[in-house]
């Protein structure tokens, strides 16, 4: 009876590992472009709570800066923009899988997503910055490493924390699903720093009433991180179609314009494939 079971375990294990592989080999070799076109529809995997890039309002409206900019871009095809909030621990996976067919959401290019999907041309400068209250006595990167400090799953700043930097430790690391539940616990005391975009920060907490209690710290050694399109390597019509909106948006003003509506200023950065 145990052989019969390991045989069926072997089996599924099997087929689970075929299925993973065939799943891979799509989104690496699949155009899907044609099918978008036919459909007139696209799908756009974000984190509903990433403040200003993709974030829902309180009448649960869909709104942020990633949101007028993949609609403006598809717009110039007749593609109509379908957003759907996922786990972004999982983001991946839910590309690579189909269930969405970009993410587009303060997406940072980096070594090891570089490795799963491919990417538009960057279009908005970022970098990590570290969020602590000002009345503690914290005032640098290398003061927390005595404290706990908390980042969200999956996120840019989890994966350069844990990159071989050796700019930012901490005696305990503690992972949030969002942002908005780590400044939570910041408040309550049980972290004592936040690790995340400088975007999200200085947007998030200019809008907070209590603004006045945080404090955002910058460290000139953490390099300058790059939001852009995560596209399936497969799909290199559809990355080329971004690109080329994402040139003509540049060349109107457009571009600069969006800047200015969401940070005030003209950060973009595209150049470049």
């Amino acid at each position: 009876m145990k052989k019969f079971w390991i045989a069926i375990l072997s089996c599924f294990l099997l087929l689970f590992t075929a299925g993973c592989e065939n799943v891979q080999e799509k989104a690496n070799t699949q155009d899907t472009w044609n099918k978008i076109e036919q459909k007139k529809r696209v799908v756009i995997g974000l984190d509903d709570s990433f403040v200003p890039m993709g974030f829902e309002k309180k009448d649960g409206q869909l709104t942020g800066y990633d949101v007028d900019l993949a609609r403006a871009v598809f717009k110039q095809y007749g593609i109509k923009v379908n957003f759907q909030t996922i786990d972004w621990s999982m983001n991946v996976t839910e590309l690579r899988n189909g269930t969405i067919d970009l993410l587009w959401n303060g997406y940072s290019i980096t070594p090891e997503r570089k490795k799963k999907v491919a990417f538009s041309k960057p279009y908005l400068r970022n970098s990590q910055v570290l969020v602590v209250k000002k009345g503690s006595n914290i005032n640098s990167f290398t003061q927390m490493k005595n404290h706990a400090l908390g980042m969200q799953t999956g996120s840019t700043a989890e994966q350069w924390y844990e990159s071989k930097q050796n700019i930012l430790h901490s005696k305990d690391k503690v992972l949030y699903d969002t942002i908005a539940n780590s400044f939570l616990d910041l408040n309550a005391g049980r972290i004592q720093g936040i690790l995340l975009d400088d975007v999200y920060a200085n947007y998030y907490i200019s809008h907070m009433a209590n603004k006045k209690e945080y404090k955002i710290i910058k460290d000139p050694r953490v390099p300058t991180d790059l939001f852009a399109v995560g596209i399936r390597k497969g799909d290199k019509t559809l990355k080329r179609k971004i690109n080329k909106g994402l040139d003509r948006l540049q060349a109107n003003g457009k571009l600069a314009s969006l800047n200015k509506k969401w940070f005030g200023k003209n950060n973009s950065y595209l150049r470049g494939d």
